[in-house]
């Protein structure tokens, strides 16, 4: 059992930046590395950090401005997407990937970090079309004149959740919470602090609005994909849906959500009202359990109101992956592992699963906190209820937690347990009631 987590570079040390164009290999010719993110996305965070995708570790020497590494950063120096684009940065990722050269950008893809189904797998299927024009399109220098036509904008923060697994930077929530209680600095939070705080506003109220707007106006865009935060409670998404309905080209558009559905309506538009313009679309609502332990990962969640929703959009799908549970497995969350099975086929849908990783054994709630042998035993318990009554949608949850079995397990620390206690604290909840729904987990955590 591992006492700690490798670094960054421990983990996949970063290679050399390619500075001249080489031999470029396509995907169709040995490529496993390619990926049509750099030819067609862009994400950018609620403090406008900018990245390939959410999923990219790009290192903090890569980028001009402030971001979340918590670096003293005297000014505030956004880049714009065209700035953004073609920098060295993205430049020399496009020419290593060309080059099947392995990138430590990717390692959460390279390693299946998240889920067996990695982002690399849907970028290059969802523009499969596009493979051929990537590499025409891209220079010597690793430049493209190809436009973004993929975009994941977190406008902001807002959200009325605080589940465990997240935290201030991507719920407004959690941000009242922390700043309420004084548990920040301009050290530990530098973009909480004024006039930084001001600044990102500011940026995210006009460089990023105009941005996104204008791929609208020009009927640019052809894939959205909204997260927060929580995307639902933004006047931007309910805007910009409306808008792409009425310049008239909905059916060219593939929307996706990551949203905790806790509305599905704002002033006079629905949601599914709205969907119902689009040729295609997919909702993953969020839900990590089910009844008291849903609510007590996340908080804020009424999940009778939650089961509502969700069934709302079962009634005006029409193709079983428009509605799908997005399941992160929690050391909580374990417990719930039958039931969240049991749930997807309730309710006849996929359930896309994901693991809670964390690169620090400060993080108790991960469920490789817990010692293997008693890790293994519960996925066994659970995989022996499992498979004898799985269909394909339950397919993805299963494979996970085969992957799971396979990672290694750390030894967790007083400080992320006494963080745990902390919130429970102030939040009014009672970890130690959950777990005891699993007498082994209960004594574990006792015992820490």
């Amino acid at each position: 059992m591992a006492d700690r987590f490798p670094t960054a570079e421990e983990r996949w040390p970063r290679r050399g930046i390619v500075s001249k164009m080489g031999k470029r290999i396509k995907p169709s010719e040995g490529n496993k590395t390619f990926c049509m993110a750099p030819w067609t996305h862009t994400y950018l965070s609620p403090q406008t950090e900018r990245r390939m995708c959410c999923a990219s570790r790009e290192p903090a020497q890569s980028f001009k401005q402030y971001i979340d590494t918590g670096n003293d950063a005297k000014e505030y120096k956004p880049l714009t997407l065209k700035e953004h684009w073609n920098s060295e940065h993205m430049k020399s990722v496009r020419l290593r990937m060309l080059a099947g050269e392995e990138l430590s950008e990717c390692e959460v893809c390279d390693h299946k970090l998240l889920n067996t189904d990695v982002y690399r797998s849907y970028w290059n299927k969802l523009f499969a079309n596009r493979i051929d024009e990537a590499f025409e399109k891209t220079d010597k220098t690793g430049a493209t004149t190809m436009p973004t036509i993929s975009f994941d904008y977190r406008f902001n923060n807002l959200c009325n959740f605080k589940c465990r697994m997240c935290g201030d930077m991507l719920s407004s929530s959690w941000e009242a919470e922390t700043r309420k209680n004084k548990t920040w600095s301009k050290e530990s939070h530098p973009w909480m602090a004024s006039p930084l705080r001001e600044q990102i506003k500011t940026f995210q109220d006009k460089q990023v609005v105009e941005e996104f707007i204008d791929s609208i106006e020009t009927k640019q865009v052809r894939e959205i994909y909204w997260c927060g935060g929580e995307p639902l409670m933004w006047d931007m998404h309910w805007k910009a849906m409306e808008r792409i309905i009425e310049l008239g080209f909905a059916d060219e558009v593939y929307v996706r959500y990551n949203t905790n559905l806790s509305r599905t309506s704002f002033q006079k538009s629905n949601l599914f009202d709205l969907l119902s313009y689009f040729n295609d679309w997919q909702v993953c609502a969020s839900m990590d359990g089910t009844g008291e332990v849903a609510e007590y990962v996340r908080d804020g969640l009424d999940y009778t109101q939650w089961l509502r929703n969700f069934k709302e959009g079962l009634s005006v799908s029409t193709n079983p992956r428009q509605m799908r549970l997005d399941y992160t497995i929690t050391m909580p969350g374990l417990l719930e592992l039958k039931n969240m099975f049991d749930l997807s086929q309730e309710l006849n849908t996929e359930v896309l699963t994901k693991i809670m990783f964390t690169f620090s054994n400060d993080e108790i709630l991960s469920p490789l906190a817990l010692p293997k042998a008693l890790l293994h035993k519960i996925i066994d318990e659970a995989l022996e209820y499992m498979e004898p009554r799985a269909t394909r949608k339950q397919r993805a949850l299963i494979d996970v937690l085969k992957n799971l079995k396979t990672r290694e397990t750390f030894t967790p620390t007083q400080k992320g347990k006494k963080r745990q206690l902390y919130l429970d604290k102030i939040r009014k909840q009672d970890i130690t009631k959950i777990l005891s729904k699993d007498k082994r987990i209960l004594d574990w955590w006792t015992n820490i």
